[in-house]
């Protein structure tokens, strides 16, 4: 596990934030599961063995050992060091490596053109002014012709109230990530209600968006 520090601009809400996700992780059993995001997995064609990845906001690590399972050089990075030991745990017992970082969002090193993908995954902690700084990072590291693979909630998630965050500005509309994206080529932008069960973390029917995008 590699420590990074943290560049926190709002060090309490960050802090009080922590302080909630550890105590969320700290349950014995995986808050999410142990299964892959039903959405990612859908993705597996697209991904090629030995290609880089980045799991950001990875939490216990379902998703990026999954990825490492299908062939990927993995990175993946959560600001909670507890979540980050459980995902170690999780890649050991199914014999995988991944780069695992304990690390804030806006101290990763966004390093240019350095990955092949890019798995967001309920990144949903992301207020409007997070996404206007977060986006640009996401594209910056992705390298030519390398994807997004975004996972989240619609606003209709609130009538659910089956995971995410009660925040409206935090959840997804069409226009939003058309917007956030509209320097990149959109492959999907699928909007659809379904049942989800990831644990006890995600569970019951929930307004979902997903989204494959390609860097120029």
């Amino acid at each position: 596990m590699t420590q990074q520090r943290s560049g926190r601009t709002e060090p309490h809400s960050l802090e009080t934030a922590l302080v909630r996700w550890e105590a969320r992780f700290s349950v014995g059993e995986y808050l999410f599961g142990e299964r892959p995001n039903a959405y990612l997995a859908s993705k597996g064609g697209l991904l090629a063995k030995g290609s880089r990845a980045l799991s950001l906001a990875d939490g216990e690590g379902r998703n990026s050992v999954w990825l490492a399972e299908q062939g990927l050089r993995v990175d993946a990075f959560d600001f909670s060091p507890t979540a980050v030991a459980k995902a170690e745990r999780l890649a050991l017992s199914r014999g995988v490596r991944v780069g695992f970082n304990v690390c804030e969002t806006f101290a990763w090193n966004w390093a240019p053109s350095a990955y092949d993908l890019v798995a967001a995954i309920f990144i949903q902690f992301a207020s409007p002014a997070v996404r206007e700084r977060l986006f640009p990072l996401i594209k910056q590291t992705l390298k030519p012709g390398g994807l997004l693979i975004l996972q989240g909630y619609r606003t209709e998630q609130l009538q659910y109230g089956t995971g995410g965050p009660p925040e409206r500005d935090h959840l997804y509309t069409e226009a939003l990530i058309r917007e956030l994206l509209q320097d990149m080529d959109i492959l999907e932008l699928r909007c659809y209600d379904e049942p989800v069960d990831e644990g006890k973390g995600h569970s019951g029917m929930s307004a979902l968006m997903g989204v494959v995008a390609r860097k120029r």
